[in-house]
């Protein structure tokens, strides 16, 4: 599932050549992703221009001339750009086409993306009103996260996974943050000291700069906006990488199940 990382990798691939360009057409092939497609969708996007591109969480959201549109890339689904006519093939859903001839097109086997216009404010939006704070803005730090923590008795992973506490870290970078800071996932969220907190906040902010500047993660078929892999693969030191070796002190990874996610962990450098 694109994460973080990967959706802000997507962005950074097609901002450049879709800001500032008038939309000609929007060409629908199925109406039915994560939420029906609006069926007024064409003409809401007809002539409008996209004036600026952001990321909120897992979330893309264009500026448009008049409104907004909002992207999610669900559990598969890819953007990518391209010049001329391609004719499309299965499971790509839909083509945002501009009048330069160049055109948006969005793949998704699984069908669970969403593609939604917005009238107001997006940050009023259901889908992002409660989300948390950025884990690489300035409001997600230590003190926030050892807030956070106080009293809480559910396992360290499961919070800062809760997109309403910090949004964007995902099951990926969860691990590898964690063994990061030598936490054990299952740890009890009060137990964790203000130590252990500043160097958590300090290895999520790492694990996803280090993810995104390798372009993410492609475990199975995720490819960016120029349909190469993520590579940060190559720097995984305990997700995907069950019953091997710690890379750090040679302990077997363990596996276990959380919130029905994989998760491992090195018995030896996380407590």
């Amino acid at each position: 599932m694109p994460e973080l990382p990967e959706v802000e990798t997507t962005l950074r691939g097609i901002s450049e050549k879709v800001i500032n360009k008038k939309i000609e057409s929007f060409k629908a092939r199925t109406q039915k992703l994560r939420w029906p497609l609006d069926r007024n969708l064409s003409r809401f996007l007809k002539n409008k221009i996209i004036i600026s591109a952001w990321r909120r969480g897992k979330y893309i959201i264009f500026n448009l001339s008049e409104g907004h549109l909002l992207i999610h890339l669900g559990m598969s689904g890819k953007l990518r750009v391209f010049d001329g006519q391609v004719t499309p093939k299965k499971h790509e859903h839909w083509d945002l086409s501009f009048t330069d001839g160049w055109t948006l097109r969005y793949t998704d086997i699984r069908k669970f993306g969403a593609l939604i216009k917005i009238k107001e404010r997006p940050e009023e939006h259901k889908l992002l009103k409660n989300l948390g704070p950025e884990p690489l803005g300035n409001e997600f730090n230590s003190e926030y996260l050892f807030k956070c923590t106080r009293k809480k008795t559910r396992p360290i992973k499961n919070l800062i996974m809760d997109a309403n506490i910090v949004t964007g870290v995902g099951n990926i970078y969860a691990n590898e943050a964690l063994f990061l800071a030598g936490i054990r996932p299952r740890k009890q969220s009060k137990r964790l000291t203000k130590l252990n907190c500043e160097e958590l906040a300090v290895a999520i902010r790492q694990t996803l700069q280090e993810a995104i500047k390798a372009g993410g993660t492609t475990l199975k078929d995720y490819t960016n906006a120029n349909e190469a892999p993520g590579y940060f693969k190559k720097k995984l030191r305990v997700y995907d990488r069950g019953n091997s070796p710690c890379l750090t002190c040679g302990t077997q990874l363990k596996i276990i199940r959380q919130a029905n996610r994989q998760t491992v962990y090195c018995p030896s450098c996380q407590k």
